[in-house]
């Protein structure tokens, strides 16, 4: 199953729906998932993903990491 992935300021996050619940993994450079450490609401719907990301970690933008868009 492919688990959508979006660069979020510099980072890559990898949420994916497990039951009612959103997980949410950062990606490392070497392909590894860990537990990001943040809750996605189970109300959040996936077109909402990229948004709900943004709004949340909007404080880590700068001009040179970018915004948060979906990557796959």
């Amino acid at each position: 199953m492919n688990h959508p992935r979006f660069h979020v300021f510099g980072r890559i996050v990898e949420v994916r729906r497990e039951g009612a619940l959103w997980q949410a993994y950062r990606v490392g450079a070497d392909g590894k998932r860990t537990p990001a450490g943040f809750v996605i609401p189970d109300f959040v719907e996936e077109h909402e993903l990229a948004q709900f990301l943004e709004d949340l970690f909007h404080e880590s933008a700068s001009p040179h990491n970018g915004d948060v868009h979906r990557i796959n």
